[in-house]
């Protein structure tokens, strides 16, 4: 094993288990700031004497978006990529890692593009039984 070898593992190592310690730390510290600047805003709220209506206004919790294809999205986009893995296995492409990936790459993204179809599709619909709702 030569030294190059030695060093890429190590900073293969590294990376490997700096980046989700750094990311959780960033969120950790994120979140802090948040807490920290919502109680401050609350409390010159407060100082000010400010009706509560409009405190309710200006601080009130975000809404989380709902998102009804997110295990759509992500089932198409896993099952094109098992997909790919299984065609590269069966064409014996495992001589280069390389090769390897290549119909991989390409079933996660056919995986994308079914999702997103099934996703217009879907919305289009839903969309079109509403406004036959909302006709009298």
């Amino acid at each position: 094993m030569t030294v190059d070898e030695t060093i890429a593992g190590i900073v293969a190592i590294i990376c490997t288990v700096g980046i989700p310690v750094v990311a959780i730390i960033c969120g950790t510290i994120l979140s802090i700031r948040r807490k920290n600047h919502e109680t401050e805003l609350r409390k010159a709220l407060i100082e000010h004497n400010t009706d509560p209506e409009s405190i309710k206004l200006l601080v009130s919790e975000p809404t989380k978006k709902n998102n009804t294809f997110t295990m759509l999205r992500w089932g198409c986009t896993l099952l094109g990529a098992g997909l790919g893995a299984l065609i590269s296995a069966l064409n014996n492409f495992l001589t280069t890692s390389l090769y390897f990936y290549i119909p991989v790459i390409a079933g996660m993204g056919c995986g994308m593009l079914i999702a997103f179809v099934i996703e217009y599709k879907l919305t289009k619909k839903n969309q079109a039984q509403e406004d036959t709702e909302e006709e009298p």
